[in-house]
């Protein structure tokens, strides 16, 4: 079973911003280089300066600070389907607790749509892109960060090589917890964008976790467990897959001195006729127009 968009397992997971908290303090902590994926990620628009854009999964706000210096004079709206991860944060009077795949707005409401590492929770994520598509203007932006297909391939070869130690030997089909993120990646996410948007560019992150001890580590999977968990094969346990992964992570850290998990996140923009497809769409009409 996969429950990456399970309501249930999601629900678990994001009661409150807590574990969505850990698993962002590990990546800032930790990254090299330490490069901000906020900045970096918003850096891939073109702003004006007075877009009115919506945060959809917006959780803590943490987008906000980062969108307002590229965006000045913006109308931001943030949602999230989960009431407790939104307070703590910093417009409590521009948030509201509501379903992606069902907005509350009209159409042709937002200059820009955020969707940052979410997609990937929502149960009908065709829904969520057909939704978040209608609220756009003309010439609207549609902005989803998420982590590649290849993402922290280190940690998921920890994870099989417990999960093979646990099973009764000459289980074949080993099932292996996916990572959360995996529904909708930048491989798959390309492909879903691209069937309700003229263009889709794809911008690519490659760095790397560097730990230099196993407890943040097992903080990070720890964040995850509620996803997780119930992907494991029947008769094995969480708490047994966790304690041999400590042991192989101990083990690779007092031979190589630390432990690099290679990291590989980004960022889709779609768009029908704004953006990067501006000037296709100008020299089009030029070149006809020659002709």
């Amino acid at each position: 079973m996969f429950t990456a968009n399970h309501p249930d397992a999601v629900r678990k997971m994001y009661t409150t911003d807590e574990a969505l908290r850990v698993r962002q303090d590990i990546h800032e902590r930790y990254s090299v280089p330490p490069i901000n994926f906020i900045e970096w990620a918003l850096d891939c628009v073109d702003w004006r300066g007075d877009e009115r854009v919506l945060d959809v999964g917006s959780g803590p706000g943490r987008w906000l600070s980062a969108l307002q210096e590229r965006a000045p004079q913006v109308d931001y709206w943030g949602l999230d389907l989960f009431p407790g991860m939104l307070q703590s944060h910093p417009l409590p009077e521009r948030v509201l607790s509501a379903d992606v795949q069902h907005l509350p707005f009209a159409d042709a409401t937002f200059d820009v749509v955020m969707a940052n590492h979410m997609l990937f929770h929502v149960p009908d994520m065709e829904q969520a892109v057909i939704e978040c598509r209608r609220v756009l203007k003309p010439g609207g932006i549609f902005l989803a960060s998420t982590n590649s297909l290849h993402n922290m391939p280190e940690l998921q070869v920890l994870m099989r090589r417990a999960v093979t130690l646990l099973v009764p030997p000459g289980t074949t089909n080993i099932q292996v917890p996916m990572a959360h993120t995996d529904l909708f990646t930048l491989e798959s996410g390309t492909r879903l964008l691209a069937r309700h948007f003229y263009g889709v560019v794809r911008y690519d992150l490659p760095n790397a976790l560097i730990f230099p001890n196993v407890e943040p580590v097992l903080a990070y999977l720890e964040s995850t467990r509620s996803v997780r968990e119930p992907q494991l094969p029947v008769g094995v346990a969480w708490d047994d897959v966790m304690l041999i992964v400590r042991e192989q992570i101990n083990r690779l850290i007092d031979h190589f001195g630390e432990l690099t998990i290679n990291k590989l996140s980004g960022v889709l923009i779609a768009t029908d006729e704004g953006d990067f497809v501006r000037e296709y769409l100008e020299f089009q009409e030029k070149t006809a127009n020659a002709g």
